[in-house]
């Protein structure tokens, strides 16, 4: 030990200290059983495979949340479901971007709705195109229209009547105008339509050509609708979606997290934010 402490120049007792140092003490509490959070973890995602750990989150959250449990920590869930194999792939591509910088959302129901549609191909060749009306607020899909030829101007009135319905009841017209914004496909700038839209109290609103962006909201509603739902479901014909979109809907409104809603589904946000009973589609 001597030799060896006036070898690297240090003193004979700090040499012995450091060789007979304890091993550092574990700092912090030892990490909870993640069994029990694994099976909660693989029973959510078995129905629900595109949810990534945050929205994963927002969904045990509200079990816990039912049920009296403790809300377990966002980040212990990524934690685990990195461990276990459970998070999505990164998705990594670079779309292409078109610059928008107005603001869609706002802070108040009713003040401004969107509209937009897509198309969900069916395994025998069928289409089934379907147009859609949600608050830019809480983001809740209130109304929709689908058949399995194109979506007409008429279609697009029918939407707008069943969306008012569905937030004000039978009224001729709305108690205070509220912004219908929309692309410019021909079923929307259709001048029966714009008429109606008046009628009605709704204020027309079309984004500028060739920027999706500017109706960020309503795509953003069909990436969802197109991952969370269609892309996981069977579609063998046609009469096999029509049944199934007032479920997807209703998931969607009730269940799906939303980031800008705080994870809260838009039922929940409407129940928390202004303690009113939403009517169902």
């Amino acid at each position: 030990m001597s030799a060896v402490a006036q070898a690297v120049g240090i003193a004979r007792p700090h040499l012995s200290a450091i060789r007979n140092r304890p091993s550092p003490r574990r700092r912090g509490r030892p990490p909870l059983p993640d069994a029990e959070l694994v099976s909660d973890i693989r029973a959510l995602i078995a129905d629900l495979p595109t949810y990534g750990y945050r929205r994963v989150h927002a969904l045990l959250r509200r079990q816990a949340e039912a049920t009296g449990r403790a809300v377990p920590n966002v980040k212990r869930v990524y934690r685990v479901m990195k461990l276990h194999g459970l998070l999505l792939q990164r998705h990594s591509g670079r779309g292409e971007e078109r610059r928008h910088d107005g603001r869609i959302a706002v802070d108040i129901r009713n003040t401004r709705w969107c509209s937009d549609g897509l198309e969900i191909g069916c395994d025998n060749g069928e289409k089934v195109r379907v147009a859609f009306a949600l608050d830019c607020c809480d983001r809740e899909a209130m109304s929709y229209v689908a058949t399995t030829s194109g979506i007409t101007a008429e279609d697009v009135r029918d939407l707008m009547v069943a969306t008012v319905e569905h937030r004000f009841g039978q009224v001729n017209h709305v108690p205070r105008q509220i912004e219908w914004l929309t692309d410019n496909g021909s079923c929307y700038t259709a001048h029966d339509t714009r008429r109606f839209a008046r009628d009605i109290g709704l204020i027309p609103r079309t984004t500028p050509v060739e920027s999706p962006q500017s109706n960020g909201m309503a795509e953003a509603f069909v990436r969802t609708l197109k991952r969370d739902y269609v892309r996981v479901s069977p579609k063998p014909h046609a009469r096999a979606v029509f049944e199934q979109l007032p479920i997807w809907m209703d998931h969607y409104n009730r269940v799906h997290p939303h980031r800008a809603l705080g994870y809260r589904s838009p039922r929940e946000f409407i129940d928390r934010s202004t303690r009113e009973d939403p009517s169902g589609l």
